[in-house]
């Protein structure tokens, strides 16, 4: 291939073995030549320079040694290459639940796990360029950040502003679920997922997490519930009475019975348990992998022959060649 062009019969351009052959004999044939009139002496002409005419002669070689190049890589038949795609995407809409309550500053996580869920949350998202996705939060209640979109510099942007403290304080399950589901239940997509990550249990909102693990399977959503925080204890930052950070160690309870349950009542729902920052990377990673979009791509190839042009030029190489010979070198 030369600059995208292919040629249907490349075996063919071994001709242009012969080219440097053809300049040679030419070149000895040239060289050979005597002249019309013999000299006894020609001491006198000698220093004189060649004429112009004497000069250019070789150019007739030079054309019809391009013209034989030329018929060469006509007859390797150059073709050139047209190719199409359409690609079908079938898109997932998804919507990350994030519980913004404030056991989720517990610093097990570095810097909190807040923070740790949000960076991983971000690569997630930016790995995902053809699905919709959302973002839901919820603590003593719930609401959403921002509705299903494509537009994910913008919803990059929101995710970055999500804290703890923003709204009531708390861990409402139900009620952060029951948001997501709708955000989402209306979608046409062919696969709808929720993803609802949290440190703790639930204790508020209105609405009983098992029931509205039931609609999201009514809804045909499939439910990863993600628990974040290590075993045992974990430091939880405070500021004393004179302003300094100090921390105690809390009890770090998730409700694994439960998020287990709302998973697996939704067709290919899942429970997992994070206890680092490495480990929610791989949970976010095997979630990727589990929800993949699919994409149909068919290609089509066209090929056009492209030979014309080299056989129109070997001839004008040599028509201009027989016109020079027969007028400005006619002997």
């Amino acid at each position: 291939m030369i600059r995208g062009i292919t040629f249907a019969h490349p075996w063919v351009l071994l001709l242009l073995l012969v080219v440097p052959l053809l300049c040679g004999w030419w070149y000895w044939r040239y060289r050979r030549q005597q002249a019309t009139t013999s000299y006894s002496d020609i001491g006198q002409l000698t220093g004189g320079t060649k004429s112009l005419k004497v000069r250019l002669y070789p150019l007739l070689y030079l054309l019809r040694l391009c013209a034989i190049v030329a018929v060469i890589f006509a007859l390797a038949r150059p073709q050139s290459r047209m190719s199409r795609q359409e690609m079908k995407v079938e898109g997932i809409d998804i919507v990350l639940a994030m519980d913004v309550s404030g056991s989720m500053l517990a610093e097990d996580f570095k810097p909190n796990r807040l923070e740790a869920a949000k960076k991983v949350a971000t690569e997630f998202i930016e790995g995902r360029k053809n699905d919709r996705i959302g973002l839901t939060v919820f603590a003593g209640e719930a609401f959403t950040q921002i509705p299903l979109t494509i537009d994910h510099s913008v919803l990059l942007t929101q995710l970055a502003k999500v804290k703890s403290g923003q709204i009531k304080d708390g861990t409402a399950l139900g009620d952060g679920l029951a948001t997501a589901i709708n955000r989402i239940k209306d979608s046409k997509a062919k696969s709808k997922v929720i993803i609802l990550l949290t440190d703790g249990v639930n204790n508020m909102g209105s609405i009983d997490p098992q029931s509205a693990a039931d609609i999201a399977a009514l809804y045909d959503i499939r439910l990863y519930t993600i628990g974040v925080g290590k075993q045992g204890m974990a430091p939880y930052p405070y500021v004393d009475m004179f302003g300094h950070k100090r921390y105690q160690n809390v009890p770090v309870e998730i409700d694994e019975a439960l998020l287990t349950k709302m998973a697996d009542c939704t067709n290919g729902g899942r429970y997992f348990r994070s206890t680092n920052r490495k480990s929610l990377e791989t949970i976010f990673a095997q979630i990727d992998e589990m929800e993949k979009t699919r994409i149909d791509v068919s290609q089509y190839n066209q090929s056009k022959d492209e030979f014309q042009f080299l056989l129109w030029l070997a001839l004008a190489l040599l028509v201009a060649e027989q016109l020079m010979r027969m007028l400005y070198f006619k002997r």
